[in-house]
C-alpha cells in the first residue's frame, strides 16, 4: 500500500513515499518559490529511485493550510489530480497540524504576517485548538500561559526557539485518524485570511 505524501505550505518543498506503516522515501529542503517548480520533478524521481509505477500508488495525502497561498495550491492541485486521475483516495491534513510533535501537547506556529501568526494546538491527533489567526502578541500571551507545550513551526520571527519537526512523518501518523476526502476536487485550501 503506496502512499504519497506532499507538503509545500510553507518555505519547505517535502515529498515522500510510504509503504504500508512506514516512510520509505522522502526528500524534504528549503525551496522558498520554487515548489511549483521542483514538486513534480522530484516526485518523479522519488518515484523512478524507488521503482514504484504510478499504478501501485494506493492513496495520496497532503496538507491543505494554512500557510504560503502558493505554496498550498501547489501541493493541493497536484495531490488532488493524481487522486482523481488514478482514482485513488486523498487525505488531507491541516499544515499546522502537520507540524505537532508527536503525542505531546504542541502548540504550532507559521508567520501569517502583517504581525499575525497561524496557531493551531494538538496533543497527538486530538485539536485542542482550531487552526487560527492571532497577533503576535496573542500568539506570545498563549505560549507564555502554556509554559509545558512545546512550540513547533516557524517561529524565527517571533525570536522564539522551536522543535524541528519531519511533517511529513507527523501528517502520516495521521492517516489512521481521519477520513478520505470525499470531494477530491471539492477540496480547497484553507488559508485562514479570507
Amino acid at each position: 500500500m503506496i502512499t504519497i505524501l506532499v507538503d509545500s505550505s510553507f518555505r519547505d518543498l517535502a515529498v515522500g513515499i510510504a509503504n504500508n506503516d512506514k516512510i520509505i522515501d522522502q526528500i524534504s529542503y528549503e525551496a522558498w518559490q520554487k515548489q511549483s517548480e521542483l514538486l513534480i520533478p522530484e516526485l518523479d524521481n522519488l518515484l523512478k529511485r524507488n521503482r514504484i509505477e504510478r499504478s501501485d500508488i494506493s492513496s495520496v495525502m497532503v496538507s491543505y493550510g494554512p500557510g504560503s497561498y502558493t505554496g498550498v495550491r501547489i501541493a493541493l492541485t497536484v495531490a488532488k489530480v493524481m487522486a482523481f486521475a488514478l482514482d485513488i483516495p486523498l487525505y488531507a491534513v491541516s499544515s499546522l497540524q502537520a507540524l505537532k510533535v508527536g503525542e505531546k501537547p504542541t502548540i504550532v506556529l507559521i508567520n501569517a504576517r502583517s504581525e499575525r501568526s497561524y496557531i493551531g494546538v494538538y496533543q497527538g491527533a486530538t485539536v485542542v485548538v482550531k487552526d487560527t489567526i492571532m497577533t503576535n502578541n496573542e500568539a506570545k500571551q498563549y505560549i507564555a500561559a502554556h509554559p509545558d507545550y512545546v512550540i513547533s513551526g516557524d517561529t524565527d520571527y517571533l525570536g522564539i526557539e522551536a522543535v524541528k519537526v519531519n511533517p511529513l512523518a507527523e501528517m502520516f501518523s495521521l492517516k489512521q485518524h481521519i477520513s478520505p476526502v470525499k470531494d477530491k476536487l471539492g477540496l480547497t485550501p484553507v488559508y485562514l485570511k479570507e
